[in-house]
């Protein structure tokens, strides 16, 4: 597809928050996220961490054309007045000592706050500052990434099995994570140490990855969204120009799942902060 005919037929919206691609992982659903970005047209990109796999590159150099497609989408858009925020993860922190730097046309920093047509703040950050494990155990966190990565790799052998058999995909690590106790204990805590960071900060809601567990909820007076990762879920959240987020789930059938409207729904206030902070470095006036 070439540019004109891209832009011409894309959808256009405000903004496009993804986290979690883990190119440079063979598990990184790199053509699903492709065709998604040719899909669409923004005004603001935000890559919520986790976007290059450098634990995995370290090990094995694992990089397919698919991957470079990604980047030369990425790319394409910034160099077409799309404002392109990274905010490094765990799997890609080597960037984070760049924070603050433009690279081309994008932006790099360590977590931003993004401001909605209707006033709302959302804080912009990957979120394993608040995972205990990545936090205070190194070994045990790249343990379990590696445990994911098996776990990912029965996931699609199942999954080849059930389309030979004509049945929907299902997600194993997905199963999983609902019916183990303390998978759903950890996420619950995850959520809940995120939710105060935004009470203490003082905006609105926050946008944030890292789990692999896409959601739009509310927590105590905090709007709480997670952008999910392009490995099982294929998931992003979309605001459009009224101030309305979906979350999308682009390889089911390219369904939305659930939406945060301008308006009240689900228990979600629209209504901003009343108490505004003085605008951080990072700050996002989109």
């Amino acid at each position: 597809m070439d540019n004109v005919t891209e832009l011409s037929t894309a959808r256009r919206v405000r903004s496009v928050f993804i986290s979690d691609v883990h190119l440079g992982f063979p598990g990184c659903s790199a053509e699903h996220l492709n065709d998604f970005l040719h899909s669409i047209q923004c005004e603001n990109l935000y890559l919520v961490g986790d976007i290059i796999d450098f634990w995995y590159l370290k090990k094995r150099g694992y990089w397919s054309q698919s991957h470079n497609n990604v980047v030369r989408s990425i790319l394409g858009k910034a160099k077409h007045n799309t404002n392109v925020i990274f905010i490094p993860g765990n799997h890609d922190e080597v960037l984070r000592s760049y924070d603050g730097i433009q690279l081309g046309n994008v932006k790099i920093v360590k977590d931003a706050v993004h401001i909605a047509p209707d006033g709302r703040r959302y804080l912009v950050l990957h979120g394993d500052q608040f995972d205990y494990v990545v936090r205070h155990s190194k070994f045990l966190a790249k343990l379990g990434s590696r445990c994911y990565n098996w776990l990912l790799y029965a996931n699609r052998m199942v999954n080849w099995w059930r389309d030979k058999l004509g049945k929907d995909y299902w997600s194993l690590a997905k199963f999983l994570k609902h019916k183990v106790k303390n998978a759903v204990s950890y996420i619950g805590s995850f959520e809940s140490a995120l939710a105060r960071e935004a009470n203490r900060r003082g905006v609105d809601g926050l946008v944030c990855g890292h789990i692999h567990h896409a959601e739009i909820s509310r927590i105590d007076e905090v709007i709480y969204m997670n952008c999910g990762d392009w490995v099982e879920s294929c998931t992003a959240l979309i605001e459009l120009h009224d101030g309305s987020i979906e979350l999308q789930h682009w390889a089911d059938e390219k369904k939305v799942i659930k939406v945060l409207p301008r308006g009240a729904s689900d228990g979600i206030s629209p209504t901003p902060s009343a108490v505004r902070p003085a605008v951080s470095p990072g700050e996002v006036a989109a």
